[in-house]
């Protein structure tokens, strides 16, 4: 690599990392962990997985996408639990990353990965909404739903000895920087170089402590060997946990899911050399064990750290891996200057993060492609919030199967009676299922009709159909009735799906 090439690697890791660092923090927090957990799994994603990644140019830490599953296995298994279900999840994502499953991930149904996106991105704003105001999350979404009222109450409400409407005022301050930031990067571009959550967050710094405000900050262990957790007895004990091998399946699921959504888009922003999606579910198993036995949060591909390192000009994995060595400096160096950041502005930072989760634009697309994968959408959407993580995505996934059966199986048969011919065009899946519908159908034509049978809106067609059409145009021609059927057309599409 020339002198000029490392130039511009280490140009973008620092923008990197000074958009990782709020974030590290703020998703620590909101899972429920210390903000070290989440700076630890940051360096975790830079040195191990950026350095076996397979998809170079993005950039791997702890994810909002896993705040809602990380806060239900810390609250029901502790940190050793947590740890275990991680070590777990890193287990099965190289196996599967080893038997090439990565791949696979494209025939995952965007309404599935979209509806459970916006459904963490909900998550994740009604419960740090609370935070914003110096309060703690509820138990559930929709718990935290039900009790905003209360949170803006406290925002607008002065109560003797409680500092909720001054961390209300920090947290709307973080979000309005934030916002009117990012609008004037894209009136001025050069701005952009700054990243957004950074001026946030120091403008959060600015008013805490230039008006003394006796709101929560960030607290950090006073030692560099504090940030990491070694795995313990109980630890071990967890990997032997049903219940907590189930979640960290379930972590393995969503983390996979976020990560290789995060390469594909990573790929679409460059166009230098393709990511292998097998070589990633690998690096980031490899990650999530380490991550594991440090007892730290678990790691995958993230879009916003990602997007910031190819827009600041990185070209190679050195990015993604530099950007975790300035991580560590600062903590061994300067972690005072970490514990002058106020809990407010991170949560508000989060609240933004989870709005753009729901993506407007793709519940356009979604609804563009028909009303059954907007009911998908909005199930998986509406359960994973009233409900929990997994229960949303297995209903999502479920209803997904159903509706890929269903057209499987649905066969629509449209009749044109025109005098003394009739057009009968097929359209959808020509299978044994519906063998009853076609058959009948066939059966009501006038043999003495001339019939033409229409092939091209037909998607499939199997064995058992095609014996069927076969024997009804014998029994017509032995009829004496006149039969065009677009055999030429009928075999193409069987050697397509045979």
């Amino acid at each position: 690599m020339s002198g000029r090439d490392f130039a511009r690697e280490l140009l973008a890791s620092l923008v990197v990392f000074l958009v990782a660092l709020p974030l590290c923090m703020g998703i620590a927090i909101a899972s429920g962990a210390s903000p070290a957990a989440g700076l630890v799994s940051g360096i975790i994603g830079g040195l191990v997985v950026g350095s076996l990644a397979g998809v170079p140019l993005q950039v791997s830490g702890p994810a909002a996408g896993l705040v809602v599953l990380v806060a239900e296995l810390l609250v029901e298994f502790g940190v050793a639990g947590l740890a275990a279900a991680c070590v777990v999840a890193g287990v099965v994502q190289v196996g599967a990353g080893k038997l090439k499953l990565g791949r696979w991930f494209k025939a995952v149904a965007p309404a599935l990965i979209y509806g459970m996106l916006a459904g963490i991105g909900v998550l994740i704003m009604v419960s740090q909404m609370h935070v914003m105001v110096d309060d703690a999350p509820r138990a559930g979404g929709l718990a935290n739903l039900l009790a905003l009222p209360e949170a803006f109450r406290s925002a607008v409400t002065r109560i003797p000895g409680q500092p909720h409407h001054l961390a209300a005022a920090v947290g709307v301050t973080t979000l309005g920087v934030l916002i009117g930031w990012n609008g004037l990067g894209r009136l001025v571009p050069r701005l952009s170089v700054v990243p957004a959550p950074l001026v946030a967050i120091l403008a959060a710094v600015g008013v805490t402590m230039g008006f003394d405000l006796p709101i929560r900050l960030v607290e950090l262990p006073d030692s560099l060997a504090g940030l990491v957790t070694l795995p313990g007895v109980d630890t071990l004990r967890g990997l032997l946990n049903p219940a907590i091998a189930l979640g960290g399946l379930g972590l393995a699921l969503v983390a996979s899911a976020e990560s290789l959504l995060c390469g594909q888009a990573v790929d679409k922003l460059h166009d230098g050399p393709r990511g292998d999606l097998d070589k990633e579910l690998v690096a980031q198993g490899v990650g999530n064990v380490v991550a594991g036995l440090l007892g730290a949060l678990p790691v995958t591909g993230v879009i916003v750290r990602s997007t910031a390192n190819i827009e600041s000009g990185g070209r190679t994995r050195w990015s993604a891996v530099l950007h975790a060595v300035w991580l560590l400096g600062l903590i061994a160096l300067a972690p005072g200057l970490l514990e002058l950041i106020p809990t407010a502005a991170l949560a508000a930072v989060l609240v933004y993060i989870g709005y753009k989760l729901v993506k407007i634009e793709a519940i356009k697309q979604i609804a563009a492609r028909g009303r059954a994968q907007l009911a998908i959408y909005s199930a998986t959407v509406a359960i994973i919030v009233g409900a929990d993580l997994l229960t949303g995505l297995a209903v999502g996934a479920m209803l997904s199967l159903a509706h890929l059966a269903w057209r499987a199986s649905h066969l629509v048969v449209d009749s044109v009676v025109d005098e003394e011919r009739v057009d009968i065009t097929l359209r959808g899946a020509a299978t044994f299922m519906s063998l009853p519908l076609l058959s009948e159908a066939l059966e009501s034509i006038d043999p003495e009709a001339e019939v033409h049978v229409h092939l091209h809106a037909l998607d499939t067609i199997d064995h058992a159909c095609l014996d069927l059409l076969s024997d009804w145009e014998r029994q017509r021609e032995g009829q004496g009735g006149t039969l065009h059927l677009e055999w030429a057309a009928l075999e193409r599409r069987f050697a397509a799906v045979a």
